[in-house]
């Protein structure tokens, strides 16, 4: 069945070409050009999800994103903005958002990322496939894109390595549970030595430094059995 999109987007010549652009790769897009008209059109139809600028006359992103939310608590959004601060980036999170794609948009990489949340958001898909395709994770004060392997703080950017990026990943997929050194070992590694152990070790407190910055962010070792990453919800 062709995927219902609902874009909201009050900028006439990116809405135009993004609609077009969606519909050429098999989307059926319903184009609202501002906040209010978007929520009349949610209002009036079923989608299966939506795309929402933030910066918009009347009724910004954020606020149409909390009313969409009140209205149905499943439909997946996607914020579509320039605002680049950390503070804004939390904030689209902590409304509900599933993604957050900075303008300009790429639109290849606009057509993976909704495939992604629709694949992720589907009935009976919860689980393994969220964690397989889920590619940005809010720890604490902190923004983790795994894809770009980069751990924002405020203004602050760190960039990782592969390595240190796939371990975080994985301790951010499992949040609050035990990670298992050997399930480590085996898919990072490929192997469970001397050398292998030291080196996870190495990284592990690679990432510890990187976060240290935020009190409600550790990372707990578990001896002999793993790590566990928490966030604290207050201290």
């Amino acid at each position: 069945m062709t995927p219902k999109i609902l874009l909201v987007e009050d900028d006439e010549t990116l809405g135009f070409l993004l609609g077009e652009f969606l519909r050429s790769r098999d989307f059926e897009i319903t184009w609202a050009k501002d906040g209010v008209e978007g929520l009349r059109q949610f209002n009036a139809e079923h989608f299966d999800l939506c795309l929402l600028d933030v910066m918009m006359p009347a009724l910004d992103g954020f606020t149409v994103a909390e009313l969409l939310r009140q209205r149905r608590q499943d439909l997946p959004i996607i914020f579509l903005t320039a605002k680049s601060l950390h503070a804004d980036v939390v904030r689209g999170f902590k409304v509900g958002a599933d993604d957050y794609i900075k303008k300009p948009v790429n639109e290849e990489e606009l057509v993976v990322r909704i495939q992604a949340v629709l694949k992720r958001t589907a009935p009976g898909q919860e689980g393994a496939s969220e964690q397989e395709t889920r590619t940005v994770f809010q720890l604490g004060e902190y923004i983790f894109d795994s894809e770009k392997y980069r751990l924002q703080l405020g203004g602050q950017v760190q960039n990782l390595t592969e390595m240190e990026a796939r371990l975080l990943k994985m301790l951010c997929e499992k949040t609050g549970q035990l990670v298992q050194r050997e399930w480590v070992l085996e898919k990072i590694w490929g192997r469970n030595d001397f050398l292998a152990r030291k080196s996870m070790d190495v990284f592990i407190s690679r990432l510890r430094k990187y976060l240290a910055e935020d009190p409600k962010v550790s990372i707990t070792n578990l001896h002999g059995s793993g790590f566990v990453l928490e966030v604290s919800s207050s201290l």
